[in-house]
């Protein structure tokens, strides 16, 4: 067939086209430049032990000024050593084993390879018309998943890029299924602890509902929610003519590592006919294992449940998940229409597609970054690896109670929270003096947090390179931090308080 094209826009065409040449490099290229690539990388996991945990000296970060993207080109080393000095060094290096702070996240090589699979391919994995392979390893993912939570086959869920995507969703979810409207906002009352991970909170006021009744339920002597206090509290508002809808449970709360009393509060929820969430984005995952079935029970019965792969399966961050019990709730509040996407609608009578279940219409292909660990590696060392950092965690609450520490309640999960009690001077002073003497000693890195007004330290086990030595040499830095800051009061007491100090003495 002959198609009509003058010589000069035929010579447009392919001046263009040579012009952009550049983004499809060829076999010998792409070798050349993967080989650099993973030369880094090889150097930056070699020297990942001796490199400190965290940086104070962020200077470096404003050089990245200095390379403006769009104009001049640059070849991969140089560019490869700006981001190791500008990205990977200043500030918290979170692939690194002393990531005690927080809840941190993973980054297992495995997933790093899925990754870039996923980006390579460029697999769409939002509809499943066009990528059918790509939904259904999610869909395939979040089964495996559904299944240690204890929910039916009916449930559906999403890959999320984290806990605060996949609450939104949920949140969405539970407002949509109670049928309320902006009339009822005001009425509408949401139980949670005082210790559920902002986020959620977050995702109410983003989903619209900052107008609803929050009431934040008692607890009970290890930080977990009273049951009874709910009950209570749910009477009472029905009383005064509210509309009890939301109660918000923890399994795993940031400060505590708490699990609520689910079941009970699952009695609670089913009786007064309210929406049961859990928010697991820290602690769900150690529902792999056995010794969990006891506290973790009530879980399934929860309506949705948000847990974090980045956390608990020490994967890359940016995933998150979000299960519903009964999916077509879930697929009824995401629903969406467009006549561009009619080709769709036999592929989607297979099963919704993650852009009808969640507000991503773009998305990556996250499930590569789950599958492809778990088909290599099997869940025995992710259960081995949750299981060393519980007694990680044990082991830290004993050792630093005995370095003369006040320490938290018996962790739970793989959080521990304590502080120094000075023997003279504010003691919130003295530790967040202690939490910045830590930081600027690097090697490990410790958070802090305040808790009824009582500034605290915390150590969070999750890094999957964590181990024993580790936790030692923790322990090591919390007690040459404290010997200076006693030596020194200047540093938390103020100048003119320690020198009054000093010349009593």
């Amino acid at each position: 067939m002959m198609r009509s094209i003058s010589s000069r826009q035929r010579s447009r065409i392919l001046e263009l086209e040579d012009a952009a040449r550049p983004l499809e490099p060829d076999a010998g290229e792409r070798d050349r430049l993967m080989g650099e690539v993973h030369a880094y990388v090889q150097r930056l996991l070699r020297e990942l032990p001796e490199r400190p945990a965290y940086n104070r000296d962020k200077s470096a970060v404003a050089e990245l000024r200095n390379l403006p993207p769009g104009g001049e080109t640059y070849p991969i080393q140089p560019l490869l050593d700006r981001i190791d000095a500008s990205v990977v060094r200043p500030g918290l290096l979170p692939s690194h084993a002393g990531h005690l702070g927080y809840i941190p996240g993973g980054g297992i090589y495995a997933s790093s390879l899925g990754d870039y699979l996923a980006a390579v391919t460029n697999e769409y994995s939002g509809v499943r018309f066009t990528g059918p392979g790509a939904v259904e390893m999610e869909n395939v993912v979040l089964d495996w998943m559904a299944g240690f939570v204890g929910y039916p086959s009916t449930c559906a869920g999403n890959l999320a890029s984290g806990g605060s995507i996949a609450s939104l969703i949920a949140v969405v979810t539970a407002r949509e299924a109670a049928g309320l409207r902006a009339r009822d906002y005001e009425r509408a009352v949401v139980y949670s602890s005082p210790h559920l991970h902002h986020c959620v909170h977050k995702a109410l006021r983003v989903a619209g509902l900052g107008e609803a009744v929050r009431r934040e339920v008692p607890l009970d002597g290890d930080y977990r929610m009273r049951a009874g206090a709910l009950s209570q509290l749910v009477a009472a508002d029905r009383a005064r003519g509210l509309r009890p809808w939301l109660v918000l449970a923890s399994a795993g709360t940031v400060d505590f590592g708490a699990i609520d009393p689910l079941e009970r509060i699952a009695d609670i929820a089913e009786r007064e006919d309210l929406w049961f969430h859990v928010d697991g984005a820290y602690g769900a995952f150690f529902a792999l294992l056995e010794e969990f079935e006891p506290a973790f029970a009530g879980l399934e019965r929860s309506d949705s449940v948000v847990l974090d792969p980045h956390k608990g399966m020490f994967l890359p961050y940016g995933t998150g998940a979000v299960l519903v019990r009964d999916g077509k709730s879930l697929a009824a509040a995401h629903a969406s229409e467009a006549g561009y996407l009619q080709d769709t609608i036999e592929a989607e009578r297979r099963g919704p597609s993650p852009a009808a279940v969640s507000p991503e219409l773009t998305k990556h292909f996250r499930g590569l970054r789950v599958w492809l660990p778990l088909l290599l590696h099997g869940e025995a060392p992710f259960r081995a690896c949750l299981r060393e950092k519980l007694e990680l965690a044990k082991y830290f609450h004993r050792e630093v109670a005995a370095l003369g520490f006040e320490v938290g309640p018996e962790p739970q999960l793989s959080v521990v929270t304590y502080r120094w009690v000075p023997e003279f001077g504010d003691a919130n002073a003295f530790n967040r003096a202690l939490a910045e003497e830590t930081h600027r000693d690097g090697r490990v890195f410790l958070s802090s947090t305040t808790i009824d007004g009582t500034v605290a330290l915390r150590m969070a086990a999750l890094a999957f390179r964590t181990h024993l030595d580790t936790i030692d040499l923790a322990l090591d830095v919390l007690r040459e931090a404290v010997a200076r800051l006693e030596a020194h009061p200047e540093r938390w007491r103020g100048d003119t308080v320690a020198a009054s100090a000093g010349r009593a003495g």
